[in-house]
């Protein structure tokens, strides 16, 4: 099955082709760009990300399965408590200087649907080359065979990789 990125990210229908292997490997491709393209933080640590969900059907499900790649591969992610809408995961980005973020959602599309959208550090879609460099990274991951990284949630909350937070906090 062949990952195709649309103007604002992935969507495809739930359990057809949106499947937990595929948001994985979804996020496996943002986590390589992301450690890519970052720049060395001053403090030595690597980049961070906001995750947020909408309320479509195991859309708080799929960020956790976003959230546990990202913290398996190094990066440091702000996962919000609950499901929020795309706007104030945006707002969140910028507050936490983030180096973008990963939001579950599908939009106006048919609730069958759900997909990922790419945010980038102020707040809005990532540029057509950045979502294009995702889209190659998961095809080229595929032909590897790459298996994407797994840190259960749990544990990456206890080794402060995952922070759950409210994003409505700062917003106020």
């Amino acid at each position: 099955m062949t990952i195709k990125f649309g103007t604002d990210g992935w969507r495809a229908v739930i359990s057809e082709d949106f499947t937990f292997d595929n948001v994985r490997k979804v996020a496996q491709a943002i986590a390589d760009h992301t450690l890519s393209a970052a720049q060395p933080q001053a403090n030595g640590t690597q980049p961070s990300l906001v995750v947020g969900y909408d309320t479509r059907f195991l859309s708080d499900r799929y960020a956790h399965a976003v959230a546990e790649v990202l913290a398996a591969n190094g990066i440091h992610v702000w996962l919000t408590r609950g499901d929020a809408p795309t706007p104030l995961v945006s707002y969140a980005i910028v507050d936490k200087q983030a180096a973008g973020g990963v939001m579950i959602t599908a939009s106006h599309n048919p609730p069958r649907y759900n997909g990922i959208k790419l945010k980038a550090s102020y707040g809005g879609g990532t540029t057509a080359s950045e979502t294009k460099a995702v889209e190659q990274r998961v095809a080229d991951n595929d032909t590897a065979g790459v298996v994407p990284k797994r840190l259960p949630l749990a544990q990456a909350v206890e080794q402060d990789m995952v922070t759950l937070f409210d994003p409505l906090l700062a917003y106020r």
